[in-house]
C-alpha cells in the first residue's frame, strides 16, 4: 500500500508542485493550506509523514506540531523560508524531524521524505527490548520507560536514544547521529543534533544540567553512560 504524505502550505503552486513529485514517486498525497485544517485532514487521513511550512494563516506551523504531538508521532518535515538557525532550532524543539528551507529542489524533498520513512519504518534488529541503568526501550511499541514513568519521544529522539543505549560508552558523531535519524549525512546539518539531544535529556534526565545518562564527550559526540 503507498505511504500516504500530507504536504501543508498556504502557497497552492508548491503543494501541487510537491504533489506532483511525490505522486511520481509513488506516494498517495493530501494537502491542506493551513494549520487548522491541516488538524482535520491529519485526523481523517492519518498520515505516514507530514510536510509542513511555517508561515501560513489561521494557525503556523509550529501551532500545529504543538496540537498534533499531543495525538501522534507522525514524522515532520518542516519548510521555513528563513535561514537563520533560531528558526530551525525552534521547529526541531517543537518536534520536527528535519527541515529544509525555500527555496528547495523537489527532488531533495522526495528523498528527504524517503530516507525519514525508510529509518522510521525500518527493519528491528534483533533486540527489541533495549535496558540500560533504568531506561527500558521498546522498539516494537516505540515506548521509553524511565523507572516507573513512560516519556514520550518524537521518532528522532526514539532513534537516538534507542542508538545510544544499545551500545553504552560508545561514542557517535553528530554525523553519525544524523544519518541514524535521517539516513543522509549532510555536513552543516548536524548541529540540530544538538537540539535533539537537549529536547531527549529535557524529558528522559532529572537534571539536564548534570545528565545521568547522556554524556557530551566535547569535540566528539555523544555516549551513554557505563553503569
Amino acid at each position: 500500500m503507498a505511504k500516504t504524505i500530507m504536504v501543508v502550505d498556504d502557497e497552492r503552486r508548491l503543494v501541487s508542485l510537491v504533489e506532483s513529485y511525490l505522486t511520481q514517486e509513488g506516494f498517495r498525497v493530501v494537502s491542506a493550506f493551513n494549520g487548522r485544517e491541516a488538524l482535520t485532514v491529519a485526523q481523517k487521513e492519518k498520515p505516514d509523514l507530514i510536510v509542513l511550512d511555517v508561515m501560513m494563516p489561521e494557525m503556523d506551523g509550529y501551532e500545529f506540531m504543538r496540537r498534533h504531538r499531543a495525538e501522534g508521532n507522525t514524522p515532520i518535515i518542516l519548510l521555513t523560508a528563513r535561514v537563520d538557525d533560531e528558526e530551525k532550532v525552534i521547529g526541531l524543539e517543537v518536534g520536527a524531524d528535519d527541515y529544509m528551507t525555500k527555496p528547495f529542489r523537489p527532488r531533495e524533498l522526495v528523498a528527504r521524505v524517503r530516507a525519514v520513512l525508510r529509518r522510521v519504518g525500518e527493519k528491528e534488529p534483533a533486540a527489541k527490548v533495549l535496558k540500560a541503568a533504568d531506561i527500558t526501550l521498546d522498539r516494537d511499541s516505540r515506548t521509553v520507560q524511565v523507572a516507573d514513568d513512560f516519556v514520550d519521544l518524537t521518532p528522532s529522539e526514539f532513534d537516538i536514544l534507542a542508538a545510544l543505549i544499545s551500545t553504552p560508552g560508545r561514542v557517535y558523531s553528530r554525523l553519525d547521529l544524523l544519518d541514524i535519524i535521517q539516513g543522509v549525512r549532510y555536513e552543516g546539518y548536524e548541529r540540530t543534533i544538538d537540539t535533539h539531544i537537549k529536547n531527549l535529556r529535557g524529558k528522559i534526565e532529572r537534571s539536564p544540567r548534570a545528565p545521568k545518562y547522556i554524556e557530551t564527550v566535547y569535540g566528539v559526540g555523544y555516549r551513554f553512560k557505563r553503569d
